[in-house]
């Protein structure tokens, strides 16, 4: 693990990622626009129960418009997705908030009047200047959070659809434009155009990612026989959609699950049959499943880590530019993974311990988690999505070792745990999948594995340096 961080700080710093910079300066209100944001993703992801591959598609277009809005007014990096520059002047908090907005009123319709209040609120709140900033921002909490409430107790299905109404791809334009462009002097300047240009990005994003194969969904048919995994599941077009980053998702799918007559799979069977039984009273294996268990309903396992960027980025008080670039260089490498873990369980169908277990030696066994798993077994997407979060955080913090203290959404009784650095929780979350029973660990290993080689390929290829982008092509 060590020679792996040494890699990719090498490749950082010859890439000319600086170390994040301290916060923005107190002449400027603070909005903290990405973990706003983000949040209304992430109960977006929560109450549409999205799936993680869905979530985490979400997740990379919100924070891709963001970061190429934000980096788009006189920014010092390569563009994620969208190449057009914005006005020099433009208020890059408006232009992030806007453009997050143009991506969730397309792809969460049921909510738009609650992105619609959120956004008046950020806009309203760099007009007037740090005074009401605070004022504001509670203003849209307040709302945010009774809005989620209500959705909570009555969720539709109608905005489940990644599309929204012609009305809704429409929306965010009249509602950045309202107002005619400030004078030039106080707090007001720039922020019509930056809500204007990140409406723009944001739309852009969405436009460009409208045909990456995400839809229409598609599955893969029952199986049958040893080792073979036997329900039908859904989701299976992830395996050909167009990553973000990488550029061959299918150079790390890992080579086959261990051959069911060999040791190495002797080993996994009876562990997960020990670790993962029900019947066998853990405690401490039953929490720690239930941590990192984030079933539908939760932000999902990619949720959890752009929770975490979160958390750490505002603790070191990342400069908005910096917290932007964190976002989306993290989510782009989760939507990727996505890819490779989806294509991975398609392509080798490999069935889960409780089948294995209950064909081969104990007919009555059930896993700790209560169920058999709906998808197939080899990889674990809980282990590649941490493995990818992992290398992505510990490459742009430029150290592992970070502490941070966290609960998931499925945390036992909201108690939340505290970690040394990334790679522990990542560890930790994989293991999960064992305890739980549903995973062996040579398929936590190998999500390990994929997700890290998928994260240091968006370290070191994407949102680099313009001046070390430059000089690499000639």
């Amino acid at each position: 693990m060590r020679r792996i961080l040494v890699v990719i700080l090498s490749a950082l710093l010859g890439a000319g990622l600086a170390s994040p910079a301290a916060q923005a300066t107190a002449s400027e209100p603070d909005l903290h626009v990405v973990s706003g944001w983000n949040a209304l993703a992430l109960d977006a992801a929560r109450l549409t129960r999205a799936s993680d591959a869905d979530a985490a598609r979400l997740y990379a277009l919100v924070n891709v418009a963001i970061y190429d809005a934000v980096n788009g007014i006189g920014g010092t990096h390569a563009p994620a997705l969208i190449t057009e520059r914005g006005p020099r002047h433009a208020d890059p908090q408006a232009a992030a908030a806007a453009a997050a907005h143009a991506v969730l009123v397309r792809a969460d319709a049921v909510r738009v009047p609650l992105y619609d209040t959120r956004l008046a609120a950020d806009l309203a709140a760099l007009r007037r200047g740090p005074a009401s900033a605070t004022r504001e921002r509670d203003t849209a909490g307040t709302a945010q959070r009774l809005g989620a409430s209500d959705e909570r107790l009555g969720a539709s299905d109608a905005g489940r659809s990644h599309e929204a109404s012609d009305a809704g791809r429409n929306h965010e334009t009249s509602n950045a434009g309202r107002s005619h462009e400030a004078s030039g002097a106080g707090w007001g300047h720039g922020v019509d155009s930056g809500a204007a240009w990140g409406a723009r990005v944001g739309a852009a994003v969405v436009d460009a990612r409208a045909d990456d194969g995400s839809t229409p969904g598609e599955q893969q048919p029952a199986g049958s026989g040893p080792g073979v995994f036997r329900a039908a599941w859904s989701g299976v077009q992830y395996r050909n959609v167009r990553p973000f980053a990488i550029t061959d998702p299918a150079r790390y799918v890992p080579a086959p699950q261990p051959a069911l007559d060999s040791a190495v799979y002797a080993t996994a069977y009876a562990e997960v049959a020990e670790l993962g039984d029900a019947t066998v009273d853990r405690p401490d294996l039953l929490a720690t499943y239930q941590f990192w268990s984030l079933p539908a309903g939760s932000s999902q396992p990619p949720g959890e880590w752009l929770r975490i960027a979160l958390t750490v980025a505002g603790e070191r008080h990342l400069r908005l530019a910096d917290e932007a670039r964190l976002g989306a260089l993290l989510t782009m490498a989760l939507a990727d993974t996505t890819v490779v873990t989806v294509a991975t369980k398609f392509t080798y169908r490999h069935w889960r311990p409780t089948t294995a277990i209950r064909e081969t030696t104990d007919p009555a066994w059930t896993a700790r988690a209560g169920s058999v798993g709906s998808s197939p077994e080899y990889v674990s997407g809980h282990s590649s999505y941490s493995g990818a979060a992992a290398t992505v955080l510990a490459g742009f913090f430029h150290s592992d070792r970070i502490a941070f203290t966290h609960a998931t959404d499925s945390a036992p009784g909201g108690v939340a745990r505290s970690y040394p650095g990334f790679w522990a929780a990542a560890t930790e979350a994989g293991r999960s999948r064992v305890y739980g029973g549903l995973h062996f660990d040579f398929s936590n290993r190998a999500g390990l594995s994929a997700g890290s080689a998928v994260g240091r390929e968006v370290l070191t290829r994407s949102a680099r340096s313009v001046s070390t982008t430059s000089a690499t092509s000639r």
